[in-house]
């Protein structure tokens, strides 16, 4: 019961947090596919962490996509756009 639940709240929040990208995205007038793939890949961490868990893949495999994709996010910084914020 308590996996269903945490599923649940795992694609609740996952669906939330594209919805605020992409408001966020539209509100500092960001556009194109290379500033958003820092977003997707840490977002495609939480599916692959979904998919692990459900189907009971928590072995290497999900580790090693889940690195690779932690990996790539940290590389695609370097497309994203550096606010003129100075606080």
């Amino acid at each position: 019961m308590i996996h269903i639940i945490l599923s649940i709240i795992l694609i609740i929040a996952l669906i939330t947090s594209v919805f605020v990208v992409i408001k966020k995205r539209k509100k500092a007038g960001v556009t194109g596919i290379k500033t958003a793939l820092t977003s997707i890949c840490f977002l495609l961490i939480g599916v692959v962490a979904l998919f692990a868990y459900w189907f009971n893949f928590m072995g290497l495999a999900s580790w090693f996509i889940s690195i690779i994709l932690l990996f790539l996010a940290a590389y695609f910084t370097r497309y994203m756009a550096v606010s003129d914020d100075k606080s």
